[in-house]
């Protein structure tokens, strides 16, 4: 039965945040609490979690942290029920947990692929799988989906990463148009470039596939002029607040979005000659 509560915007919500314990999770994290939400936030490194749940709760804020693995339904169903047993609702869910695989296509092993469809995709399946219907019978929620701008436009030399986000943009779009019935809200994340660890992670965050020094990716990453985690989450926070469809954080990042849109064959050549003079600067041949 629908209740006829609605959705806090954002004092006295709840939320739970996954990948929440660093990157755009922690700046989304911190952020929510800064304005009045209750956090979880899930994450497989619990230490650092515990950490920044501390932090937001020294600050005034309310969080807890959660112990998960996205890529399994049962932990992600448990933990959404145990969150709205004690807070008797659940206002958002932000499936923000996510991998990158670095190299070309002749590089990956099918370990590479499983892994990345289980947390970038799957991950976020389960996420909507264990919250919707919850959502669905309060009459009110908002699903926050992280995709990428890789997931508006084509991405080589990430062909398994761009493969999950244009994925979770075509479920969010879809699941949007259907879940507006049920007074349930669904938006996803396009961010640009993020000063996030998965930028020099060396793999932590993912794998990497070649060999790159990390000075050269810094370099790489650098001309695209990063946004900090905490500006990026005060703007995205703005959009979800509007209830956007699709939210792309630096907003200049449209541009690229724009032109692909208007022309895809434009921007497939684009993107495969910026990819082979971005190879043959940091000396890699990754012809297969």
């Amino acid at each position: 039965m629908t209740s006829h509560e609605t959705i806090r915007i954002f004092d006295g919500a709840t939320a739970i945040v996954t990948g929440g314990a660093s990157g755009i999770g922690r700046a989304l994290g911190e952020e929510l609490a800064k304005r009045g939400c209750g956090v979880v936030l899930a994450d497989l490194q619990i230490e650092l979690a515990e950490e920044v749940a501390s932090g937001i709760r020294a600050s005034g804020g309310r969080a807890e942290a959660a112990k998960i693995d996205v890529s399994d339904f049962s932990a992600m169903e448990g933990l959404v029920q145990e969150t709205v047993k004690r807070k008797s609702r659940l206002d958002y869910l932000f499936n923000n947990a996510g991998i990158a695989i670095g190299g070309g296509v002749h590089l990956y092993g099918i370990e590479d692929w499983n892994r990345v469809v289980e947390v970038n995709l799957r991950g976020v399946i389960n996420g909507i799988q264990a919250a919707y219907k919850i959502m669905a019978d309060q009459g009110f929620g908002h699903i926050v989906n992280t995709a990428s701008m890789a997931g508006l436009i084509p991405g080589p030399g990430a062909v398994g990463y761009t493969t999950t986000k244009h994925a979770v943009v075509g479920l969010s779009t879809s699941l949007r148009a259907e879940a507006a019935q049920n007074g349930v809200r669904v938006s996803v994340l396009c961010p640009g470039v993020i000063r996030t660890p998965i930028l020099e992670s060396g793999g932590k965050y993912g794998r990497m596939l070649i060999d790159v020094p990390p000075e050269q990716v810094r370099q790489m990453w650098e001309r695209l002029k990063p946004m900090s985690p905490s500006l990026f989450a005060e703007k995205v926070l703005n959009s979800v607040a509007k209830n956007r469809a699709i939210i792309i954080v630096p907003s200049w990042w449209k541009v690229f979005w724009w032109i692909n849109r208007l022309s895809p064959s434009l921007w497939i050549a684009f993107a495969q000659r910026s990819f082979q003079r971005r190879q043959k600067k940091m000396g890699i041949d990754e012809r297969g």
